[in-house]
């Protein structure tokens, strides 16, 4: 299955958690009392969002986005003469 490159290209701020979570005894679910790590901010530029978190005195760090490699796929290919291995279902 191949996934597009929609709504990928928006700098996100997200605050980290300022506790740890907490298990809750009788079920052992994990819960938290903050509600900051529940907040997602999209900008649509590194700059709007370095500059918001400076107004805002929020420490933040950057995490550039990775490169990532189109390799083109051909449904063709599974049945080429002289693959390296066999095909099968």
């Amino acid at each position: 299955m191949q996934q597009g490159l929609a709504a990928t290209r928006d700098w996100i701020l997200e605050f980290e958690p300022e506790k740890p979570l907490q298990i809750e005894p009788l079920m052992g679910w994990t819960s938290s009392s903050e509600t900051k790590p529940q907040v997602r901010m999209s900008f649509a530029t590194k700059e709007e969002a370095v500059a918001f978190a400076t107004r805002h005195g929020i420490a933040f760090r950057l995490e550039e986005p990775q490169e990532t490699a189109l390799r083109p796929k051909s449904y063709a290919e599974n049945f080429k003469f002289g693959r390296p291995d066999r095909w099968t279902h």
